[in-house]
């Protein structure tokens, strides 16, 4: 049975960013590119009436669309790293998205996630690393930004590999909502009506 999640893509361009920080840290097993993405509920492996109940409460979803901006990395496991990751500059609307998202799939009698949502997008799994490795791993690269991307939807994702790290399929997405016209383009609409309104 397929492992789901609901996440982030991560657009080519800040995969790209993100793909150079990859080597230079013995017992790391690097994520492919491919498979980058930021999760924002992990769900597990449920049956598929529950997996087409979350589904169809999901299209419910009514967000706006975002920026994001990756920035920072950092480290699962101090004592005994066990992944390497990338962090994101602070994102109220990302966390508003996830906290609805956490919600309806408590509604639906899912377990709350214990650990505080840390919004990553993981880079490696470590096996064996030595934490002064991944100390001067981190300080070499701790000032890593990538450009801000605009978030246009969510997706829900399966894994069907027991260790993770991939191969992620799509199962399916919603779109967030664009943003509402300016007020300036509200305005010239609202006279062009008053015009015609006054003919």
């Amino acid at each position: 049975m397929p492992r789901l999640f609901t996440a982030l893509e991560i657009p080519r361009d800040a995969a790209l960013s993100l793909s150079l920080l990859r080597g230079g840290l013995p017992g790391a097993r690097w994520i492919d590119v491919e498979n980058y993405h930021l999760t924002l509920r992990f769900i597990g492996d449920v049956e598929g009436h529950v997996a087409d109940e979350i589904a169809d409460a999901l299209d419910r979803v009514r967000r706006p669309s975002f920026q994001l901006t990756l920035s920072g990395v950092g480290a699962f496991g101090q004592k005994k790293p066990h992944a390497i990751w990338a962090g994101v500059a602070p994102s109220p609307d990302l966390h508003s998205l996830q906290g609805e998202i956490e919600r309806i799939c408590q509604r639906l009698g899912l377990l709350a996630d214990p650990r505080k949502f840390t919004p990553h997008v993981t880079l490696a799994r470590l096996r064996g690393a030595s934490p002064a490795d991944v100390a001067a791993y981190l300080s070499a690269r701790g000032n890593f930004a990538a450009m801000p991307f605009k978030v246009g939807r969510f997706v829900l994702m399966s894994a069907r590999d027991s260790i993770g790290g991939g191969p992620y399929i799509i199962e399916e997405a919603w779109p967030l909502l664009q943003a509402e016209p300016s007020r300036a383009a509200s305005f010239a609409m609202s006279a062009a009506d008053a015009s015609r309104i006054m003919r």
